[in-house]
């Protein structure tokens, strides 16, 4: 089949699914997407993958209305206006159009969908806590666009359970649709050196257990919340390690005030790190913490799986049904509780020995949600799709493992 995928912006994270997609389709997928909203390094690599067949498209503006800077879903609105959009995706030639989202540049594809009869997958990713604040026309206008879509292929349960309460059929509904740059990570973290490692830790005067944190430093990612915690562990007794936090936004000076005005011990800012360079953090940690506010699916929870590590993930991520299994590869806490925080650091350090075996653990689980198995996941969105399915003979909680 001919799939045309529109996406107007992707990381880094993204291409190995594509280049997994267009291999299970023989080499039939064009992806389109905004040169103006998508990392030139990311560019580099989907053309790569593709060739010609990434089609990256420019002149884009963006119209702004409210928008804050905390990153919170629902704070404001973006307008895009792509003047080559609809022509491109009415010009190539397409036996099923799979579009990211409602708004942005989904409008196109549901455009193909009525004037050509092209059949439509959405991706999607939201859930229902990141959509607590959705306001009711944004709603109003996702339960009529579902009238266009042919099947939905999305992260995981609580994306699922979101995408059902719009109004979508559960038949049509695939789960598994995300997925780190697994094996990427697992590459680069094999070549990383006990020399570069001692090297890191001495730089930054790291003890062990290494708590990490990766992500931007932004408010809806909780990193204010994890600092109020670990102020509370290391006024106890019994407190070891250090934090490191990796990453860069609008709230990393705030932060790294924070630090110093609440004289919190043995915290540790590395500004922001580059996609490519990132594997040596992970690789000098011991335990990864996401202490995220609102997060569909956080990328960095799969990504520290792949590289072995225990997680300490926050139960306002999206993933953490699939992925974090309590006692197993970690723990899911609350970070608006600063105690339940603190505790939950007090467990990994009064349980060292056995970091190893969750980490291994992780590795395990994270497998099942790695960019083949995504990219399986998406083909599977668009069979139903081509094939008009409705009902019947379709397994309703979809495991990405059970894809033939």
């Amino acid at each position: 089949m001919k799939v045309t995928y529109v996406n107007p912006s992707f990381l880094d994270y993204r291409v190995p699914v594509y280049a997994a997609l267009d291999q299970l389709l023989g080499g039939k997928l064009t992806v389109i997407y905004s040169k103006r909203r998508t990392p030139e390094r990311v560019v580099h690599k989907i053309e790569a993958v593709l060739g010609n067949r990434a089609v990256g498209l420019t002149g884009e503006r963006i119209l702004t209305v409210g928008k804050n800077n905390s990153d919170f879903a629902n704070s404001g609105i973006a307008i895009p206006y792509q003047p080559d959009l609809l022509k491109t995706v009415l010009s190539i030639e397409s036996d099923v159009v799979v579009a990211e989202g409602f708004f942005q540049w989904t409008p196109a594809a549901v455009t193909k969908k009525i004037l050509q009869g092209t059949p439509l997958v959405l991706s999607y990713e939201k859930t229902a806590h990141t959509e607590r604040n959705c306001p009711w026309w944004r709603t109003a206008f996702r339960r009529r666009c579902l009238r266009f879509i042919d099947a939905v292929v999305c992260n995981g349960k609580l994306s699922k359970d979101y995408i059902e309460s719009l109004g979508m059929s559960v038949e049509r509904i695939v789960t598994g649709g995300m997925a780190a740059d697994s094996n990427g990570l697992r590459t680069r973290i094999a070549g990383v050196t006990e020399t570069q490692i001692r090297f890191i830790r001495t730089q930054f005067g790291l003890t062990r257990p290494v708590f990490l944190y990766v992500g931007r430093m932004i408010k809806c990612k909780g990193v204010a919340e994890l600092l109020r915690g670990w102020g509370i562990y290391k006024k106890q007794k019994f407190s070891p390690g250090s934090l490191l936090l990796v990453g860069g936004g609008n709230q990393e000076n705030a932060l790294r005030q924070m630090v110093k005005d609440k004289n919190l011990p043995d915290v540790h800012f590395t500004g922001e790190v580059d996609y490519d360079d990132i594997a040596q953090f992970y690789a000098v940690a011991d335990v990864f913490v996401m202490p995220t506010l609102e997060d569909n699916w956080s990328l960095a929870i799969p990504e520290a799986m792949a590289c072995g590590l225990p997680i300490a993930c926050s139960k306002f991520n999206g993933c953490w049904p699939e992925l974090a299994k309590e006692g197993e590869n970690g723990k899911v806490f609350d970070p608006k509780n600063p105690n339940e925080m603190a505790e939950i650091l007090f467990f990994f350090a009064r349980n060292l020995s056995r970091l190893p075996q969750m980490g291994s653990r992780s590795q395990e689980i994270e497998k099942d949600f790695a960019p083949t198995n995504a990219a399986r996941a998406i083909l599977k969105a668009i069979n139903i799709a081509v094939s008009g399915k409705r009902k019947g003979g379709f397994v309703e909680d979809y495991s990405p493992s059970a894809v033939q």
